[in-house]
């Protein structure tokens, strides 16, 4: 009956992965809608330049977008500003279910001083939040 105790505290970790990992999506999921992180099938965004190729992301999955997204994720943390050559698979199973596989090659690109967007995201996050905290600091 050992093996039985404990249960609910892996119940409780699960969970609380499982609700870190639907936040993380969810920014991700927003950062995509919004146009800031290109996700593209050729092997260029057009008129962007590719400094740094970061190397290959996927994810898997049996939801389409848990396997997207994540993969997305994956290119984030990374520091990539866009996915190219992105590619995706579906394999069916004999009892009806997906499984869903999902890559691509996460990439930098030149910076351009004109456009505040061509910043990775995490950096533009990080200056964004001293900005405000040096906008904070002027009116104390």
């Amino acid at each position: 009956m050992f093996f039985l105790l404990g249960g609910q505290e892996k119940k409780a970790r699960k969970a609380e992965r499982q609700a870190r990992t639907s936040d993380a999506t969810a920014r991700i999921r927003e950062v995509f809608l919004a146009g800031r992180f290109p996700v593209v099938t050729t092997h260029q965004v057009e008129g962007r330049r590719i400094a740094k190729v970061l190397g290959l992301v996927c994810c898997r999955g049996f939801d389409s977008e848990e396997a997207f997204f994540g993969m997305a994720g994956r290119a984030m943390n990374k520091g990539a500003q866009a996915i190219v050559g992105y590619n995706e698979n579906v394999a069916f199973h004999p009892d009806g279910s997906k499984y869903f596989s999902c890559f691509g090659t996460a990439v930098m690109f030149e910076y351009d001083p004109a456009d505040p967007e061509a910043l990775p995201i995490m950096l533009q996050q990080k200056f964004r939040a001293q900005e405000q905290l040096s906008a904070l600091n002027e009116v104390i």
